[in-house]
C-alpha cells in the first residue's frame, strides 16, 4: 500500500513539538511523493509548513483512528509508534481515570496520586479465576495470571516491578501480595502480608532518602519471594536486598538528604528515652547537613519515627533492640562530627577530650584512646614485621567515613535479617511467587558509582524482558504455523558485555582496586585505552578527562570517575572493627558476627585496609592465597554476583512485569507531563515492546471477528459457509500485497496499519451507505412534510371560510335582535315613569292627610298633660314645705336631747367610778341585753306586723287614689266644661303661652332624646355589627381550628401509620439482616465442621495403626443444638492431635471465638453425658436393691400386687372423669370462640388451671385414702377365704381344720400390711412435703438473694444518681427504670412460654390417658366373666378376616436403623425417585417412622433416628454436594420432613391446616420443637450449597452468554481491537450463549419441581440465581471497557427482557427476581440514552437510582464508541453527573457482592397426603419395615 494513499486530505499526523512531545495535525492536501513540505492545520486551528529530512525522507507518524483511541492493549493500536501509545496513556488516564494499560505482556501503571476505589475485595474476587485479557487491565489480572500459572504449571513466577522512585513500585507490589493472600484463601494467614507491609516503615526509614526528584526514593532494591504449600495457600515469605546506597551516609548532594532515620532521630531528640543519645538539630551534624534541605514539606518527621517504632514492635524486634539500633545510629552521627588536626603533611590527631568522639565512644561502648588511636593510624604489615604508621587528615576523614558506612550497612542487613526471621515460613515451601521492587534506569548531573550498578542491572533486566517477549511472539507465529523471518530488535548484550565481561569496566575497576597506587585517574586512563574507539558504546567526553559516557538502552549517561575506587573497595581499617567487637555494648558485636560465618578471615591486604566483608587481623604469613582471593570481593564484584542469582531466579521463573510511571513531578492527581512519561516510557522498555510487535504482526484477529466486523465490506455471493475461506477471499481483494497480512489456524495476522486501513474503507462505505440513506429518508420526509402542509392548508381553508359564513349570519341575527330589544326596552322605559307618578301622587296625599291629623290630635294631647303637669307641680311644692318644716322642728328636738344627754352622761361617769356601781351597772346591763333582745325581737314582729299592714295600706291607697284620681279627672272635666264659658278665654291665653313655652322645651328636648335614639341605634348597630363580624370570625376560627385538629389528627394517624411502616420495614431489614446473619454464621459452621472432618481424614490416613475402639460419627453439632442430646463419640484423647495438627494444616479462616464456643459446648455436653450415665447407674443399682428387696420378702408379694391394681383400676377412673371434665371445659371455651379467653394468661385460662391444679390435689387424697382402705379390705378378704394350693402367698401354710387359726392369724397378718402401707404412704407425704419444703425454702433464699442484689444495686444507682446533676439524674433513672421493665417483661415471657410449653405437655398426656381408657373401657365391655367361658360350649366358628386399618406409621427394629438410613438416604438415587414415586416420599418415610417411635414413648429410639437421620443426610452431602440434583433432592425431602414435624406436632397453629384424620395422626409423647430448629438449620445449609452449586454451574455461562454472545446478529459488530489473549491463559472451555443459560434455568426449574420443593422455596431459590445473573453481568461490565458501548447496551437490555419472558412462562414474576436484574437494566439504559446536556444528567441521575454514584461514573468513563459515529462521554459531563450525585447517600464499593445470599425462608406448607395411604416401594429396600 503506497503512502498516497494514507496521506491524504484530512489524514491526521504526529509531528514533534519541544513543549508536549507529540502534537496532532491534519494534512491540509494529499501527499505526492517527491514533495519536501507537508501542508498541516494544528488542532488549534494554526497553519503550519512541515519540512520533511532530505536524507530519510521519513514521513511524519499517522495517527490512529479516534475508535482505536483509550485502547486496553497498545499493541492492539493499528499504528504503533511512540506519540500513539503516549496519546492512548493520556487518554485513558486523563479522560477515562484509568491507570492500567497493557503493552503486550507489561502492564504500565499510572500513579494517580489519589486513593482510588478499584482495590476492594469485590475487585479482587471479580479478578479472580478470570483469564488475562477478558478484563480491563489491573495488577489484579497480573497476580492472578501469575498465581494460575502456578498452580496449574507448577512452575514459580515472579513479577518484576519497575520504574523511577514515586511512580508506585511498592503500592503495586502490596497489592499483588494482597491479592495473593485473598485468592489462596488463607485469610488466616493475611498476616504475612501484614507483617512484610509492616517491614515497609522500617526499611523506609533505613533505605529511603529524598533526592532531587523524590522525596521518597528507595536507595536499595529488593525482591520478596512469596511461598506458598502444596495446595497453594501463603506459608511465608523472603526478602533479598540489592546495593544500598552507602555513600549517601557520609555524603549529600544539594538539595538531598540522608536516609530518613536520622532525621527522624534528630525530630525525635526530645523524648526521654532518647535523652542519652544526646541529639539535636538535624543541621548541628555534618552527615546531615550538607545537602542543605533538612526538612520536607509536608513530613513529620517525629510522627514518622512513631510509626517506625510501631513497626518493628510488630515485627519482633524488642524496646532494647530498638534503643540499640538507636544508639547506633546515634553513634554515626556523632562520629560524622569527629574532627581531626594536622601535625603534619602524613599525620594527624583528634582533639584532646574531642566532645563527638567522647559521645560516640560513650554510645558504642568502648575505650576514648584506643578509638581516637586507630582513627589517625594503621597497621601495615610486611613479610617479616608488622608496624604502626599515622595517615595524614584526608586520609583519616576517609576512614572516618569509611568506618561510618561499614556499621550501617551491618545494621541494615541485621534488620534485614529479622524482618526475614518475622516473614520465615515454618512449613516446607511447594513453590513461589517473587515480586523484584527494584529501581528504574537512573541519569542524574551527576552519576557514580551507585548509579552505574543500577544501570547495569536495568540492562540485565531488560536483556531479560527482551528475550521473553521475543520467545512469546515466536511461540504464538509457531501456534498459528505462520512463517516467521528473525524481528531485529535491540540487543543489550555488548552493553552487559562492556560492563561485565573480561576487561569490562567493572574488571578493570576491581584491577585497579588491587594496586597500590590505583587512583580513580588511572582508571580512566584504562578504560579509555581499553575502548575508546574499539566498542561503540564507550565515549569520552570532551571536556573531561575523568569521566566516560555509555550508551545504554535508554539513554546515554556520562558516570565521573571520581569515587568509583573507593565506593568499590569498600574497605574499613582492621584495627577500628576490632575496637568495636570489643565493645561492652551487646548489639554492636552482633553486627559483625555474621561476616564470621558467611566468610573466613583474612590477612591483612598490602595496603593495610580489609574489605567490607573483614572481621579480624591474622598473622601477615596467614593462608595468603585465601587473601588474594577474598580480596577480590569488591562490592562491584559481589553486587555481579548477586546479580546473577537475581537472573538466575528470575530465569527459572515465569516473569510477569509491571513498569509504573510517575505522571509528574508534583504529585499532583491526574496531571499528565509528557517529556517525563516519555522518558521513562524510554527507559522502562515498553516502546522497545511495542517496536518488536509492529515489527511482525501487531493486530491479530479472529476469523469470526474479522467477518462479523467487515461483513458490510462483502458481498452477498462472498459469503461462503466457511468462514476461514470468505475472508481470505475477502482480504486478497482489499489487499493487494500479501506480506501485510498472514492466516494463521485460528487468526489472521495484520502489519501496522493494515487494520486502520481496513477500518477506513469500512468507514468510506459507511458513510456512503449513510449519506444514500439520509438522502433517501430526506426526500421522504420532505414528501412527508409537503403532503401535511398541503392537507393542513386546504383544511385550515375549508374551517376559515365556514367560520366567515358563521360570523356573517350571527351579524344578521344581532342586528334583528337588537331593534326589537329596543322596542321592547322604550315601552319598559315610559310605562315605568308613568307607574311612578301615579304612585308618587297617592304617597304625597296620604301623607298630607296623616299630617293634618296628627297635628289635631297632638294638640288635644298637650292640652291634656298640661293639667296634669299643673297637678303634679303644686302637690310637690305643698310638700316641699311641709319637709322644711318638719326637719326644722326634728333638728330643734336633736338639739335639745343632746343637750339633756350630756347631763346624763356627766352622771354616768361619777357612778362608774364606783367598783360596786359598775358591778351593779354590769348586772343591769345584762339584765337591760337581754330585755332589749326581748324587745328587739319584739320589735322586729311589731316591725314585719306593720310591714304586712303597710302592704295592705299601699294596696287599698293605690286602689283609693285611683278612684279619686278617676272622680278627680271627671270632676275637673266637669268644672271646665263649667267654667269654660266664663274663663275660656283667659285660661287658654294663659295656657297658650305656656305651652308654647313647654312646647319649645318638649321640641328640644324631643330633638336631644332623638338625637340621642339615633345615636344610640347606631352604637348598637355598630356594636351588633361588630359582634355579628366578631361572632364570624370565631365561628371560621372554630372551623379552622377544627380543621386544623382534624389534619393534625389526620397527620398524626399518617405520620404514626408511616412510622408503623417504616419501623415493620426497618424490623423486616434487621430481622433478614439477623436471619442472614444467623446463615452466614450456619455457613461458617458448616465450613468448619467440614474442614475438621477433611483435617480428621488427614490425621487417619497419617496415623499408620488406627487406634482401637474409636468411632467417629460426623459432628453435626451447632451452636444453637446445645440443648439437644446429640453426643458425638470423639474422645478429648482423640481431639488432642487434632487440635495439635490444626496450626500447622488448617490455614482456612476461622472464628475463634465460635470455635472456643463449639469446645466449650462439647464439653459441657460430655459432662452432662457423664452425669447422666452416673445417674442411670444409680438408678440401676436402685432397681437392683429394691428387686432384693422384693424378693427377701415374697409373703407381701399378693397385697402389693393388688395393691397396684387397685391403684391402676382407680387411676383409670379417675382419669376417664377427668377426661370427661376436661372435655366439658374444652367445649365450653371453644364456644366462646373469643382468642383472647384461650390465651395463655388471660382470665379464664388461669382459673381452668386453678380448677384443674385443686381438683388433681383433692383426686390424689381420695386416691390415696380410697387406696388404703381397699388394700385392707381385699387383705382381709383374702385371709378369710381357704386357700387351695400350699404355694398361695398367705403368712402361713395351713391344714384345713386350722381354718380359724389361720383366720386369727391371716387378721392380724392384715392389720400389718395395711398399717405398713399407710406408714409407707404417710411417709412419701412427708418426703413429699418435706422435699416441697426444700424447694420452697430454696427458692425463698433465691429471691432473697436476689433481692439483696437488686437492693445493693438500686443503692449504687442511686449514689451514682445523686453525684448527677438533676437533667441527668431524671434521665438515668429513667433508663434504669425502662431497664427494670424490659426485665421484667423478658421474665414474665419466659415464665409464659414455661405455662405454655406445660399446658401443651399436660393436654397431650391427658389424651393420651383418655385414648388408653377408652381402649380399656372397650375392652372391660368386651370381657365375659370366667364362669360364662366355662359353661357355654365352644363351637367351632368361622372368623373372616377385615382388611386392617393402618395408622400411618411405619415399625423397624432398633439393630435396622443403620441399614434404614443406608437404603433410604445414603444409597438412594435422586432421579429414580423423583421420576416414579411421589415427591418427598424419603421424608414421609421417616416421620412415620418417628410417629411410630414416639407412640411407642421411646426416646432414645427418636432421639437415635433423628440424628442418624440428620448425619445421613450431611454424609450424602458432603459426597455428593456438587450435584444439583442430590442438593435439590434432600433440601425438598428435609423441608417436607421439617413440615410434617410440624404439621403433625400437635400445635394449634398448624393443626388448623389438617383433616380430622391427620388429626388423629398427630405426635402424642414428644414435644420435637427443638429437632425442628435443627432441621430447619439443616435445610438452610443445603440452601446454601445449593446456591454455591448454582453459582458453579451458571458462573462460566453468565458473561459469555450475557454479554460476550451477539444475540441480536449484526447489531453490536465487534470493535477493531485485535485484543490477543494471552498465551499463558487457560483455553476457553466453550461458547456460552442466552439460549445456554435458559435452558439450564429450565433444568434447574423442572429439577426442583419434580423433587416436590415448596413453590415459595423455588422462588426464593430463582431470585437467587437472577442476583447473580445480574452482579456477575454488571460488575464484569463495569471491569470490561470494550464492553459498555450503546449496542452492547441494547443486547443487554434484549437479555434481559428474555429472562423476564422466562420467569412470565414458569409464572414467577411476584419472586422478586426481575427486581435483582435492576442494577443492570439501568446500567444498559446508561449506555444508551444521551449523554451531552444538563437535562440528559438530569435524567441520567433520576433514572439510575439503583446504581452507586461510583458506578454511574464509572459506566461513563469507560462507554467506548464501536463507530465512529458515535461519540465520547465528555469530562464535562461527567463532573456534572457527579456534582448532582454529590449528596447521595450511597455505597463508594464499586462492584456488588456476587457472593451475597439473601436470607431464606422456609413458609410452613402443609401436605394433604394421608399418611396410612403412602405405599413402600420394593424398590428402595426397605422390606425391614413393617407398615401399623
Amino acid at each position: 500500500m503506497a503512502a498516497s494513499e494514507l496521506y491524504t486530505k484530512y489524514a491526521r499526523v504526529w509531528i514533534p513539538d519541544p513543549e508536549e512531545v507529540w502534537k496532532s495535525a491534519e494534512l491540509l492536501k494529499d501527499y505526492k511523493p517527491g514533495d519536501k513540505v507537508l501542508q498541516l492545520r494544528l488542532e488549534e486551528g494554526k497553519d503550519l509548513e512541515y519540512c520533511l529530512d532530505p536524507k530519510t525522507k521519513e514521513l511524519p507518524p499517522l495517527r490512529n483512528p479516534d475508535i482505536l483511541v483509550g485502547e486496553n492493549d497498545l499493541t492492539a493500536l493499528s499504528y504503533l509508534h511512540e506519540p500513539a501509545v503516549l496519546h492512548n496513556l493520556k487518554v485513558r488516564f486523563i479522560d477515562s481515570k484509568l491507570i492500567y494499560t497493557y503493552c503486550g505482556i507489561v502492564l504500565v501503571a499510572i500513579n494517580p496520586y489519589e486513593q482510588l476505589p478499584i482495590y476492594g475485595e469485590d475487585i479482587i474476587n471479580a479478578y479472580s479465576g478470570q483469564n488475562m485479557g477478558d478484563m480491563d487491565p489491573h495488577i489484579f489480572a497480573v497476580a492472578e495470571e501469575a498465581y494460575k500459572q502456578m498452580a496449574r504449571d507448577e512452575r514459580n513466577q515472579s513479577i518484576i516491578v519497575s520504574g523511577e522512585s514515586g511512580a508506585g513500585k511498592t503500592v503495586s507490589a502490596k497489592y499483588a501480595m494482597r491479592y495473593f493472600a485473598t485468592v489462596s484463601g488463607s485469610a488466616s494467614e493475611a498476616n504475612v502480608e501484614e507483617k512484610v507491609l509492616a517491614s515497609n516503615p522500617i526499611m523506609e526509614s533505613i533505605g529511603n532518602a529524598k533526592t532531587t526528584r523524590n522525596d521518597n526514593s528507595s536507595r536499595f532494591g529488593k525482591y520478596i519471594e512469596i511461598g506458598f504449600d502444596k495446595r497453594y495457600r501463603i506459608i511465608g515469605a523472603n526478602m533479598r536486598t540489592y546495593l544500598l546506597e552507602k555513600s549517601r551516609v557520609v555524603f549529600q548532594a544539594e538539595e538531598e538528604r540522608n536516609y530518613h532515620i536520622f532525621y527522624q532521630l534528630c525530630a525525635s531528640a526530645a523524648l526521654p528515652e532518647f535523652k542519652t543519645l544526646r541529639l539535636g538539630n538535624a543541621n548541628y551534624f555534618h552527615y546531615t547537613k550538607q545537602g542543605g534541605s533538612p526538612v520536607i514539606d509536608g513530613v513529620d518527621d517525629a510522627k514518622e519515627m512513631v510509626n517506625t517504632r510501631q513497626a518493628c514492635t510488630l515485627l519482633g524486634i524488642s524496646d532494647s533492640y530498638q534503643m540499640g539500633i538507636f544508639r547506633i545510629l546515634a553513634g554515626i552521627l556523632h562520629l560524622g562530627n569527629v574532627e581531626f588536626v594536622s601535625r603534619d603533611s602524613d599525620s594527624c590527631t583528634v582533639p584532646p577530650k574531642h566532645e563527638p568522639l567522647i559521645i560516640f565512644c560513650d554510645l558504642m561502648g568502648v575505650e576514648y584512646e584506643e578509638m581516637a588511636h586507630w582513627l589517625c593510624h594503621r597497621k601495615l604489615a610486611t613479610a617479616t614485621e608488622t608496624y604502626i604508621k599515622p595517615i595524614s587528615k584526608l586520609h583519616a576523614i576517609n576512614a572516618r567515613d569509611a568506618l561510618a558506612k561499614h556499621i550501617y550497612a551491618n545494621l541494615f542487613n541485621w534488620i534485614v535479617d529479622h524482618v526475614n526471621k518475622a516473614l520465615h515460613a515454618t512449613v516446607k515451601q511447594h513453590s513461589f511467587i517473587g515480586v523484584l521492587d527494584i529501581y528504574g534506569f537512573e541519569t542524574f548531573e551527576i552519576n557514580s558509582f551507585e548509579q552505574f550498578c543500577i544501570n547495569y542491572a536495568n540492562e540485565k533486566l531488560q536483556q531479560q524482558f527482551n528475550m521473553h517477549v521475543f520467545k512469546l511472539e515466536q511461540e504464538e507465529y509457531m501456534k498459528e504455523q505462520i512463517p516467521w523471518t528473525l524481528i531485529d530488535f535491540y540487543d543489550n548484550q555488548p552493553c552487559i558485555n562492556l560492563i561485565e565481561a573480561k576487561m569490562g569496566v567493572l574488571d578493570l575497576l576491581d584491577e585497579e582496586c588491587k594496586m597500590p597506587k590505583g587512583s580513580d585517574d588511572s582508571w580512566a586512563q584504562k578504560l579509555y585505552n581499553t575502548h575508546l574507539n574499539k566498542c561503540t558504546l564507550f565515549e569520552k567526553p570532551r571536556l573531561s578527562n575523568k569521566a566516560f559516557i555509555i550508551k545504554h538502552f535508554a539513554d546515554k549517561v556520562e558516570y565521573q570517575c571520581e569515587g568509583f575506587l573507593e565506593k568499590n573497595k569498600d574497605t574499613v581499617y582492621e584495627e577500628q572493627i576490632k575496637v568495636l567487637k570489643s565493645s561492652k555494648f551487646k548489639l554492636l558485636p552482633e553486627l559483625f558476627q555474621d561476616e564470621e560465618k558467611v566468610l573466613s578471615p583474612t590477612s591483612a591486604t598490602p595496603s593495610g585496609r580489609v574489605p567490607l566483608s573483614r572481621t579480624a587481623v591474622k598473622p601477615a604469613k596467614a593462608r595468603p592465597g585465601q587473601a588474594s582471593k577474598e580480596h577480590k570481593k569488591t562490592v562491584g564484584h559481589q553486587f555481579r554476583n548477586s546479580l546473577h542469582l537475581l537472573m538466575e531466579t528470575l530465569n527459572a521463573t515465569t516473569p510477569h512485569y509491571v513498569r509504573c510511571i510517575k505522571p509528574n513531578d508534583f504529585k499532583f492527581p491526574f496531571t499528565f507531563d509528557e517529556k517525563r512519561a516519555v522518558q521513562q516510557l524510554r527507559a522502562c522498555g515498553v516502546l522497545e515492546t511495542i517496536r518488536i510487535s509492529a515489527a511482525g504482526f501487531p493486530s491479530r484477529w479472529t476469523y469470526q471477528e474479522f467477518f462479523s466486523r467487515y461483513r458490510v465490506l462483502m458481498k452477498q455471493r462472498d459469503v461462503l459457509g466457511d468462514r476461514k475461506q470468505t475472508c481470505k477471499n475477502v482480504l486478497e481483494k482489499l489487499i493487494q500485497d500479501k506480506d501485510k497480512y498472514q492466516f494463521g489456524k485460528t487468526k489472521i495476522f495484520f502489519r501496522a496499519g493494515q487494520v486502520a486501513y481496513l477500518e477506513k474503507i469500512r468507514a468510506d462505505k459507511l458513510r456512503a451507505a449513510c449519506i444514500r440513506i439520509q438522502k433517501t429518508i430526506r426526500g421522504w420526509l420532505m414528501r412527508k412534510k409537503y403532503m401535511r402542509m398541503r392537507k393542513a392548508a386546504i383544511t385550515i381553508q375549508r374551517h376559515v371560510r365556514g367560520y366567515q359564513a358563521r360570523c356573517y349570519a350571527k351579524f344578521l341575527r344581532r342586528t334583528r335582535a337588537a331593534i326589537t330589544i329596543q322596542k321592547f326596552q322604550r315601552m319598559y322605559v315610559v310605562r315605568k315613569r308613568y307607574q311612578r307618578m301615579r304612585a308618587t301622587t297617592i304617597a304625597l296625599q296620604a301623607l298630607l292627610r296623616g299630617y293634618m291629623v296628627r297635628n289635631k290630635y297632638q294638640m288635644m294631647l298637650r292640652e291634656h298633660k298640661t293639667v296634669i303637669i299643673q297637678k303634679h307641680v303644686r302637690g310637690w311644692l305643698a310638700r316641699l314645705h311641709y319637709r322644711r318644716i318638719l326637719k326644722a322642728i326634728v333638728y330643734l328636738q336633736c338639739c335639745y336631747r343632746r343637750m339633756m344627754a350630756k347631763r346624763e352622761l356627766k352622771k354616768l361617769k361619777i357612778e362608774a367610778r364606783s367598783v360596786e356601781r359598775y358591778k351593779k351597772l354590769h348586772i343591769g346591763l345584762e339584765n337591760k341585753i337581754m330585755q332589749l333582745q326581748r324587745k328587739i325581737d319584739e320589735q322586729n314582729k311589731e316591725y314585719k306586723s306593720l310591714l304586712e299592714k303597710m302592704s295592705n295600706l299601699e294596696i287599698t291607697y293605690s286602689t283609693e287614689t285611683e278612684k279619686l284620681r278617676n272622680d278627680v279627672e271627671r270632676l275637673r272635666m266637669s268644672e271646665e266644661e263649667a267654667k269654660n264659658a266664663t274663663n275660656r278665654v283667659i285660661s287658654l291665653q294663659e295656657e297658650i303661652a305656656k305651652l308654647r313655652k313647654e312646647l319649645h322645651q318638649t321640641q328640644s328636648e324631643k330633638k336631644t332624646i332623638e338625637e340621642w335614639a339615633d345615636k344610640y341605634k347606631h352604637d348598637t348597630e355598630q356594636l351588633v355589627s361588630e359582634l355579628k363580624e366578631q361572632n364570624t370570625l370565631l365561628k371560621t376560627e372554630k372551623e379552622e381550628l377544627n380543621r386544623r385538629i382534624h389534619d393534625q389528627a389526620r397527620e398524626i394517624t399518617e405520620s404514626m401509620e408511616r412510622k408503623l411502616v417504616e419501623e415493620t420495614k426497618q424490623l423486616e431489614l434487621d430481622l433478614n439482616d439477623e436471619r442472614l446473619r444467623y446463615q452466614n454464621l450456619l455457613n461458617e459452621f458448616s465450613r468448619l465442621e467440614e474442614r475438621y472432618d477433611d483435617l480428621k481424614d488427614e490425621m487417619n490416613l497419617m496415623v499408620s495403626i488406627p487406634k482401637p475402639g474409636h468411632k467417629r460419627t460426623d459432628s453435626t453439632h451447632s451452636s444453637n443444638e446445645s440443648e439437644y442430646t446429640f453426643s458425638s463419640e470423639i474422645t478429648e484423647a482423640e481431639d488432642l492431635p487434632v487440635r495439635m495438627e490444626e496450626p500447622s494444616e488448617k490455614k482456612a479462616p476461622l472464628d475463634m471465638s465460635l470455635f472456643l464456643k463449639l469446645q466449650k459446648r462439647v464439653t459441657e455436653l460430655e459432662q452432662e453425658k457423664q452425669s447422666l450415665q452416673d445417674e442411670l447407674d444409680r438408678k440401676e443399682e436402685q432397681a437392683l436393691r429394691a428387686k432384693a428387696k422384693e424378693e427377701e420378702r415374697p409373703p407381701m408379694r399378693g397385697a402389693e400386687l393388688e395393691y397396684e391394681s387397685l391403684k391402676r383400676q382407680e387411676l383409670e377412673s379417675e382419669n376417664k372423669k377427668l377426661k370427661n371434665e376436661l372435655n366439658e371445659l374444652q367445649k365450653a371455651l371453644t364456644e366462646t370462640r373469643a382468642p383472647e379467653v384461650t390465651a395463655p394468661g388471660a382470665p379464664a385460662y388461669r382459673v381452668l388451671l386453678d380448677q384443674l391444679t385443686s381438683v388433681s390435689e383433692e383426686l390424689e387424697v381420695r386416691k390415696e385414702e380410697v387406696l388404703i382402705l381397699r388394700s385392707q379390705l381385699v387383705s382381709q378378704k383374702e385371709a378369710i377365704q381357704p386357700k387351695e394350693d400350699k404355694n398361695t402367698m398367705t403368712d402361713a401354710t395351713l391344714l384345713l381344720e386350722d381354718v380359724q387359726k389361720m383366720k386369727d392369724k391371716g387378721e392380724i397378718a392384715q392389720a400389718y400390711i395395711g398399717l405398713k402401707e399407710t406408714n409407707r404412704l404417710l411417709e412419701s407425704q412427708l418426703q413429699s412435703q418435706k422435699k416441697s419444703h426444700e424447694n420452697e425454702l430454696e427458692s425463698l433464699r433465691g429471691e432473697i438473694q436476689s433481692l439483696k442484689e437488686e437492693n445493693n444495686r438500686q443503692q449504687q444507682l442511686l449514689a451514682q444518681n445523686l453525684q448527677l446533676p438533676p437533667e441527668a439524674r431524671i434521665e438515668a433513672s429513667l433508663q434504669h427504670e425502662i431497664t427494670r421493665l424490659t426485665n421484667e417483661n423478658l421474665d414474665l415471657m419466659e415464665q409464659l412460654e414455661k405455662q405454655d410449653k406445660t399446658v401443651r405437655k399436660l393436654k397431650k398426656q391427658l389424651k393420651v390417658f383418655a385414648k388408653k381408657i377408652g381402649e380399656l373401657e372397650v375392652g372391660q365391655m368386651e370381657n365375659i366373666s370366667p364362669g360364662q367361658i366355662i359353661d357355654e360350649p365352644i363351637r367351632p366358628v368361622n372368623i373372616p378376616r377385615k382388611e386392617k386399618d393402618f395408622q400411618g406409621m411405619l415399625e423397624y427394629k432398633r439393630e435396622d436403623e443403620q441399614k434404614l438410613v443406608k437404603n433410604l438416604i445414603l444409597e438412594l438415587k435422586p432421579r429414580g425417585v423423583a421420576v416414579n414415586l411421589i415427591p418427598g416420599l424419603p421424608a414421609y418415610i421417616l416421620f412415620m417412622c418417628v410417629r411410630h417411635a414416639d407412640y411407642l414413648n421411646d426416646d432414645q429410639k427418636v432421639r437415635s433416628l433423628l440424628t442418624s437421620t440428620i448425619n445421613g443426610i450431611k454424609k450424602v452431602l458432603k459426597k455428593r454436594g456438587d450435584d444439583f440434583e442430590t442438593v435439590s433432592f434432600w433440601l425438598s425431602n428435609t423441608c417436607r420432613f421439617l413440615h410434617c414435624l410440624k404439621q403433625y406436632s400437635g400445635e394449634e397453629g398448624f393443626m388448623k391446616h389438617n383433616t380430622p384424620r391427620q388429626n388423629e395422626h398427630c405426635l402424642t409423647n414428644f414435644d420435637l420443637a427443638e429437632y425442628r430448629q435443627v432441621l430447619s438449620d439443616l435445610a438452610i445449609q443445603i440452601y446454601q450449597q445449593l446456591v454455591r452449586v448454582l453459582e458453579n454451574i451458571l458462573q462460566p455461562m453468565i458473561v459469555s452468554g450475557m454479554l460476550e454472545h451477539e444475540t441480536i446478529q449484526g447489531v453490536s459488530g465487534v470493535k477493531p481491537t485485535g485484543l490477543r489473549k494471552r498465551t499463558s491463559s487457560i483455553a476457553d472451555e466453550g461458547t456460552y450463549t442466552l439460549d445456554s443459560i435458559i435452558r439450564q434455568l429450565n433444568s434447574f426449574h423442572s429439577v426442583m419441581c419434580q423433587h416436590g420443593m415448596d413453590p415459595e422455596l423455588i422462588k426464593q431459590v430463582v431470585k437467587q440465581m437472577f442476583y447473580i445473573i445480574g452482579a456477575v453481568t454488571l460488575n464484569n461490565l463495569l471491569l470490561r471497557k470494550d464492553m459498555c458501548s450503546w449496542s452492547k447496551g441494547m443486547q443487554i437490555r434484549y437479555n434481559v427482557s428474555q429472562l423476564e419472558e422466562w420467569l412470565r412462562d414458569k409464572n414467577l414474576m411476584n419472586s422478586g427476581a426481575k427486581e435483582t436484574l435492576e442494577p443492570l437494566i439501568q446500567a444498559a439504559q446508561l449506555l444508551q440514552v444521551k449523554k451531552k446536556t444538563d437535562e440528559d444528567a438530569e435524567a441520567i441521575c433520576s433514572m439510575c437510582n439503583a446504581l452507586t454514584t461510583a458506578q454511574i461514573v464509572k459506566v461513563l468513563n469507560l462507554y467506548t464508541p464501536v463507530n465512529e459515529f458515535e461519540e465520547r462521554v465528555l469530562v464535562s459531563f461527567i463532573r456534572t453527573i457527579q456534582v448532582r450525585l454529590r449528596d447521595r447517600k450511597d455505597s463508594p464499593q464499586l462492584l456488588m457482592d456476587a457472593k451475597h445470599i439473601f436470607p431464606v425462608t422456609f413458609p410452613f406448607n402443609p401436605s394433604s397426603l394421608a399418611l396410612e395411604t403412602i405405599q413402600i416401594p420394593a424398590s428402595l429396600g426397605l422390606g425391614f419395615i413393617s407398615r401399623v
